[in-house]
């Protein structure tokens, strides 16, 4: 039996690997853009969206992948009601940072596991960061250092490297911001026997 990681997400790779797990990579092929837009003036809210988005994924690899399990996972912010995705270059991240600053956001990471095309579990859990008020060169200084790694985030940042600079307060759960919950699904993996109990 194989596990799948339905991602291209090199967070949520190394988090796996980190646990010991083994598991192939085959991302799933969907316009996040479009669902998202569709959810949104669906009056969905931002868990819902990280969910459904997630489960879409899950599907559509485990549709092909037989008897192995698929795990999906997908991260969304929301900041007083707006979405944000991640960033197209580094002029949107800087934009993006400076819309964040001085406030608090929620980030939502759901995970599903699908296995022959149904999905068989959904969590999904929320963090709450506040950014500190910081300057402008603050902004650029961390920009420049961090490069490009912060279009890969919905935020614009790591936690788990520079990116903890940013922030005044965090609440949650330290693997959710990293973009999955990753105990929740240790569990159900053990359930499943995919995993040891």
């Amino acid at each position: 039996m194989t596990l799948i990681l339905a991602s291209a997400s090199a967070s949520r790779a190394a988090m796996l690997r980190g646990a010991g797990l083994d598991f192939e990579i085959l991302p799933a092929r969907i316009d996040e853009d479009e669902i998202k837009l569709a959810l949104k003036a669906d009056g969905a809210k931002v868990r819902d969206a990280a969910t459904a988005l997630a489960e879409l994924k899950a599907h559509r690899v485990s549709q092909n992948a037989g008897a192995d399990f698929v795990i999906a996972a997908d991260s969304m912010l929301d900041c007083g009601g707006e979405w944000f995705d991640k960033p197209a270059d580094m002029a949107a991240a800087r934009l993006q940072l400076q819309a964040l600053r001085g406030k608090t956001h929620d980030l939502v990471s759901a995970v599903v596991l699908a296995r022959g095309g149904s999905v068989i579990w959904r969590h999904a859990e929320a963090a709450r960061l506040t950014m500190r008020d910081f300057s402008d060169g603050f902004l650029d200084a961390y920009l420049a250092q961090a490069g490009e790694a912060v279009l890969s985030s919905v935020g614009c940042y790591q936690l788990e490297g520079l990116g903890v600079q940013l922030f005044s307060r965090i609440q949650g759960d330290f693997f959710t911001i990293l973009g999955l919950p990753l105990l929740p699904l240790l569990d159900i993996l053990r359930e499943n026997k995919v995993l040891r109990a």
